[in-house]
């Protein structure tokens, strides 16, 4: 058992690295806007370092956050159309070891990610941090994205590609928008401010900047993002169900 499952997380590993949407969306576009809004556009910040650290925290969640809810949704929905899914159904393959192999191939891609970014932020503006503030916002980021990716497997159970890549991305954007991983929400109007508070992707965040500024991830954006956590999964199993029934 154990040597089909290295072998199933080895295949899975491969199949994420070489997938386009993880290079653009995880990887050139978060680096791209963190030179943009910290080495391009005067943003006027007071504490030039801090923010420097700040906006580094904001594109790696913003990394992490696309990957699980677009690489993984859009490449279930690949799966299934492509019929994968119904051909490793009919092979001796677990589906647990399926399982199992997709989440590990995820998380090695988000800590990729994450050790990617964090490296690009040392390059390109000599963020300092702790030690231990490197490592806390790396498991922050890293644990906190589940919520993302029980929404990625809500977007995986459409049934064309098309119509979750055009769904995924609005998501996307909309949640890192309006939760403050391109831009402080301070500037958005007081209405969005106190919506920006209850998203998912806010709270995301939330927990790196508190690191960053040598604080911690406050308790009530623990437990908002447990509740998403507990919403999409719900959701996911609802609608999966319904198909299998249909």
């Amino acid at each position: 058992m154990m040597t089909i499952l290295k072998a199933q997380c080895r295949a899975e590993l491969l199949r994420i690295f070489r997938n386009p949407y993880y290079v653009f969306w995880s990887l050139a576009m978060p680096i791209l806007f963190y030179i943009i809004f910290t080495r391009i556009v005067n943003t006027g910040a007071d504490n030039p370092g801090l923010w420097e650290a700040h906006y580094l925290m904001s594109m790696t969640a913003f990394s992490v956050m696309g990957s699980s809810i677009m690489t993984l949704g859009i490449r279930m929905v690949q799966e299934r159309t492509n019929g994968w899914s119904t051909y490793l159904r009919i092979t001796p393959l677990p589906g647990s070891v399926s399982f199992a192999g997709k989440m590990f191939g995820q998380t090695m891609m988000h800590l990729f990610s994450i050790a990617m970014i964090f490296l690009a932020g040392y390059l390109i503006n000599g963020v300092t941090l702790s030690a231990g503030q490197w490592l806390a916002c790396g498991i922050w980021i890293l644990i906190a994205s589940l919520p993302f990716l029980a929404l990625g497997t809500i977007i995986g159970s459409m049934r064309r590609v098309d119509t979750a890549s055009g769904v995924s991305n609005a998501i996307y954007m909309i949640l890192a928008i309006s939760g403050g991983m391109w831009m402080p929400i301070d500037i958005l109007p007081k209405v969005m401010q106190h919506i920006a508070k209850w998203l998912p992707s806010y709270n995301f965040g939330s927990g790196a900047w508190e690191i960053v500024r040598g604080a911690r991830p406050e308790w009530h954006a623990v437990m908002i993002l447990l509740g998403y956590l507990v919403l999409f999964m719900v959701l996911s199993f609802y609608i999966r169900k319904k198909q299998e029934v249909a």
